[in-house]
């Protein structure tokens, strides 16, 4: 199957720069997987078509704000840094702008100081990995120095970085944000729950897979990059109950669905406490093994995120769908709209 068969036209002016202010305002499309059937409604009714007895499967990874700014220590030459996973300790692998200054033996140093770093390696597509030296808990080093990593497509500052994470993020290690999981409030999620809906938590940090476009022609020609998954007992115990007694497993965003049929496949169709690295691709002609359903936002053309929700719920039935979105003016991306497949 060829890349260019999920090409579709996308208006420049539909990629949504800045988050909402409410985040249960955003629109979603309802689409049937069997028919191809589409409802438009607002977000905040999502409610209204789960039953008691589902399960939502949510991604609780929490965004570092991964992106630096410093300078290469003898010469003062700026530089940027986007931390995409730590490999042991305080070793990371990065990406680095512009790779080329950053040889092995190279310092960095950011904040005056406060945080530095030397290379220890390069690695493939720019990346490399880094040593990095500071004075008390990491993570709040880089709480005061990062940046969020937003997407490339995404011109505008951000002025509250709350809104680049969900609202049930815990787990730290992304480099990206889940965003189908950006429309939910506590009060919806309560909501949800109260009608006899489960929740149940998995983590997948997303990583450098996210940033990267599909370059070949063929789709089964493409690699995914790895990123790191773990289920706990209970959540692997809940979803075993929510199949047994007939609900549906419905996840929120590509994330967790990869997570999920990861699991699903590596475990005979059940769902075990596990943790590791998965680089499943799903486009059409897969089988699910975990989800009846999904919430996801709307995609980047020839993605690998419009490939899956099309072998979920087919490619002409998405491909409809997407034209449609781009003639009602949704919004699309992190930072937009959303759809509910059933």
């Amino acid at each position: 199957m060829k890349v260019d068969s999920f090409d579709f036209h996308l208006p420049e002016e539909l990629i949504a720069q800045t988050p909402l202010e409410v985040r249960t305002d955003s629109r979603l499309m309802v689409l049937d997987k069997k028919t191809g059937g589409i409802h438009h409604e607002k977000f905040r009714t999502i409610a209204e078509y789960l039953r008691p007895g589902d399960c939502l499967v949510l991604n609780d990874t929490r965004v570092l704000p991964a992106r630096l700014y410093g300078i290469k220590e003898g010469t003062g030459a700026k530089i940027e840094v986007l931390l995409l996973k730590q490999e042991e300790g305080d070793i990371w692998e990065t990406l680095i702008k512009p790779a080329k200054r950053v040889k092995i033996g190279t310092v960095l140093t950011f904040g005056d100081g406060r945080l530095t770093a030397v290379c220890t390696a390069e690695t493939e597509h720019g990346g490399r990995s880094l040593r990095f030296h500071y004075e008390g808990i990491f993570y709040e080093v880089l709480d005061q120095l990062g940046e969020m990593p937003l997407p490339p497509y995404i011109k505008d500052e951000l002025d509250d970085k709350d809104r680049y994470q969900t609202v049930f993020a815990k787990e730290r290690g992304s480099a990206a944000a889940p965003t189908a999981g950006l429309h939910f409030t506590q009060e919806l999620l309560d909501e949800i729950a109260n009608k006899g809906v489960h929740l149940a938590f998995i983590t997948l940090h997303v990583g450098l897979g996210t940033f990267r476009p599909v370059s070949v022609e063929t789709i089964d020609k493409h690699e995914m990059h790895a990123e790191f998954y773990q289920m706990t007992e209970g959540t692997a115990r809940l979803l075993n109950e929510v199949r047994e007694r007939g609900g549906r497993i419905i996840s929120v965003g590509t994330t967790s669905t990869r997570t999920l049929e990861t699991i699903a496949r590596d475990h005979g169709g059940v769902f075990k406490e596990t943790s590791g690295w998965t680089d499943i691709f799903i486009y059409p002609g897969y089988e699910f093994k975990a989800i009846d359903g999904m919430v996801t936002n709307f995609h980047l053309p020839k993605s690998t995120l419009v490939m899956l929700v099309s072998a979920l719920a087919g490619r002409e039935n998405v491909l409809e769908a997407y034209r449609k979105a781009v003639k009602e003016r949704y919004r699309f991306f992190s930072f937009g709209d959303a759809m509910l497949v059933l």
